[in-house]
């Protein structure tokens, strides 16, 4: 049976109201939670982008839900702080808290002026990166000259079980590779072919019998044309392909890039509707592909409707 758990986006909202959004996602029956892990919004209108691990630790603490978060490790943050960060969180709530690693956007990353790698340097990193954190996570000393250096890293605080390593993955290439070396893998909704793609290619790679993952946009209001214009409104940056999406480097850019984005465009890529049956109806479909959760994201800025409305009415239909 599919699960059904909410995405915290910070690139939405301030941290504080996430926080109580995630309380009232529980209250309502979502199942699960995860979040974002950014430095800047994907845009000025999106204006805000609170610390995901400072976050994490107060919602893990406010609810009893398990929860993950979408990360980079390799230039933001170092791969010993990463393993770090996840062995305290793994100790404080056992069981409760899993991370899934990508290769990053510039984004986010550009912030240490190092030189943004092209996409295959930033895949081998993402390997190493892996390689160091697991044995940090298996309580052994780490030396590591590479892409990465770490020198005689080791970790004091440690969980009797590390948490799940799961892999992200947007493009069959990577969900691929993905399946070679991860504990599952989180990708993100897209046309029904595409997406059984993606996910055939992990299950190919290695990943046959480990959890999926789907992080689902969707836009949601009481009539048509708000729920179309609340995802112009705040997602239109986001439809581009992988290579533009990974590459620049600041909001005002995506704007620009965005700026003749017609509202029919981001309907491609969010599931638009005020009809709650329509919702019910496609996330049914996506959950009939094997996946183990869904995870909803509610594009527009007001979150605590739509978590009242999909908790009484279209929970129920997916999870049956």
């Amino acid at each position: 049976m599919v699960r059904v758990g909410y995405h915290a986006s910070h690139e939405q909202a301030p941290p504080g109201d996430l926080r109580d959004a995630v309380v009232a996602a529980e209250t309502a029956g979502f199942d699960a939670a995860m979040c974002s892990d950014h430095f800047a919004p994907w845009g000025e209108r999106q204006g805000q982008s609170g610390h995901a691990w400072t976050w994490l630790g107060a919602a893990l603490q406010a609810t009893d839900l398990s929860m993950g978060v979408v990360t980079a490790p390799g230039q933001r943050y170092h791969p010993a702080v990463s393993a770090q960060a996840i062995a305290t969180l793994g100790q404080m709530f056992p069981g409760r808290f899993w991370a899934a690693l990508g290769s990053g956007e510039a984004l986010n990353e550009h912030i240490t002026g190092d030189r943004w790698p092209k996409k295959s340097d930033r895949d081998a990193r993402l390997l190493e990166c892996v390689d160091v954190m697991r044995a940090l996570l298996r309580g052994e000393e780490v030396s590591h000259d590479g892409l990465i250096k770490v020198h005689r890293a080791r970790l004091w605080s440690l969980p009797e079980t590390p948490p799940r390593l799961l892999g992200a993955a947007v493009s069959e290439a990577t969900a691929r590779t993905v399946g070679a070396w991860a504990d599952g893998m989180i990708t993100v909704n897209r046309p029904e072919p595409a997406l059984r793609r993606v996910i055939d290619a992990f299950r190919e790679g290695g990943g046959e019998g480990k959890p999926i993952h789907v992080q689902v946009h969707l836009s949601w209001a009481d009539d048509e044309a708000t729920a179309v214009a609340i995802a112009h409104e705040q997602w239109r940056t986001n439809v581009f392909t992988g290579e533009l999406m990974w590459e620049l480097e600041q909001p005002e850019q995506f704007d620009e890039a965005a700026r003749h984005v017609r509202p029919e465009d981001v309907c491609t890529s969010v599931m638009v509707s005020a009809d709650v049956g329509r919702h019910a109806m496609w996330l049914d479909r996506i959950g009939q592909l094997g996946v183990d959760t869904l995870f909803l994201h509610h594009v527009g800025a007001e979150q605590r409707r739509f978590i009242e409305v999909f908790g009484e009415r279209v929970l129920p239909e997916v999870t049956r």
